[in-house]
């Protein structure tokens, strides 16, 4: 079981919210419950991009605090991320916690936007935590506040696993009437630039016009060669960069565009294979084109850095896809 933790505060020391999510993790990490953590303010710049994440959640934390009036602006514009790219197949079948403390007014409003936020968006309800906590030490050796915190952590870990169903709510008939966003396999930077051109006829019909006329110039360039390149490339980067890490084993799939064949690395503790061709399966499929794949040979960039700007899409395991970086040092070997 995965779950991440989404948290929308400002990452200051005495934010009871980060008490509470802290204690919930240990709870769930105990439960033998993967937990992975996203901190939004460290993140602000690459916010739309994080609901490619919820993929591979089973359930997910929204954690915020209320330090004036309402979420704050880092939650609200990863919700809105949420609507406009988020795989709504997926968010349907992903329950969320909601836990708002408050260190002024409006937790239970903040929770209940929060929980109504994710129910129009069609995901799962589970109970959350909310509370008005003035100062974090009173968490200290209060037991019933830390039995309440360990409880709900529970009851989220018991309804995720047993897949609890909760009745029909209005707010997800509100979607049905007001939804109009499609889901579409482009970054949001892309859809945004799209935004400006694809009313304009003229500017369609001459971009096709240039597709057609520099296929016709590369077919007579490149004559009967495809733009694949030498089976070794890239391949000689990424042996002379391996770091082995004992006992980590995985399957990289990496498609960049104009090849034909993937490129595949296997991964099995200190021994790693590379070629260009199929594979029966793989923990991460990975598309990109080649000016990313050189920035990130060249250091310039890391996979994660990558992903999370748009440059690269994929498909798996979020985490063993961070292991990237770590296998293949680029940028360790380069500085």
């Amino acid at each position: 079981m995965k779950i991440y933790i989404y948290y929308g505060g400002r990452g200051l020391m005495d934010d009871p919210t980060l008490y509470v999510i802290n204690k919930m993790q240990e709870v769930l990490e105990e439960l033998h419950v993967t937990v992975e953590r996203f901190n939004l303010y460290e993140l602000k710049n690459s916010i739309t991009t994080l609901p490619q994440t919820l993929k591979e959640a089973d359930g997910i934390i929204l954690a915020t605090t209320v330090e004036w009036f309402g979420i704050g602006g880092y939650m609200q514009q990863f919700l809105d991320a949420c609507w406009l790219y988020g795989d709504k197949e997926k968010i349907a079948k992903t329950y969320m916690c909601p836990i708002v403390m408050s260190t002024t007014y409006g937790e239970r409003e903040g929770k209940l936007n929060l929980a109504n936020a994710w129910e129009i968006l069609g995901g799962l309800p589970c109970s959350g935590i909310c509370g008005y906590i003035a100062d974090t030490s009173i968490f200290e050796g209060n037991e019933e506040y830390n039995k309440i915190i360990e409880k709900k952590a529970e009851n989220m870990y018991r309804t995720i696993n047993q897949k609890m169903a909760s009745l029909p709510a209005s707010n997800q008939a509100v979607k049905k009437m007001v939804s109009i966003t499609k889901n579409i396999d482009l970054t949001p930077q892309e859809s945004e630039q799209l935004s400006h051109y694809v009313a304009d006829d003229s500017y369609v019909r001459r971009q096709k016009e240039d597709i057609q006329e520099l296929t016709s110039l590369f077919r007579d360039m490149m004559g009967n060669n495809d733009l694949e390149g030498t089976e070794e490339e890239y391949i000689s980067a990424f042996q002379s960069h391996f770091v082995p890490q004992p006992g980590f084993k995985a399957v990289y799939k990496i498609q960049i565009d104009g090849k034909k064949k993937p490129l595949v690395i296997e991964v099995n503790g200190p021994e790693c294979k590379y070629h260009y061709g199929s594979v029966d399966g793989c923990d991460v499929e990975i598309q990109m084109n080649r000016e990313t794949m050189d920035d990130i040979i060249y250091a310039r960039m890391t996979f994660q850095r990558a992903f999370m700007g748009g440059a690269m899409k994929m498909k798996g395991d979020f985490k063993i896809l961070r292991t990237l970086d770590q296998i293949f040092a680029f940028m360790e070997k380069t500085l």
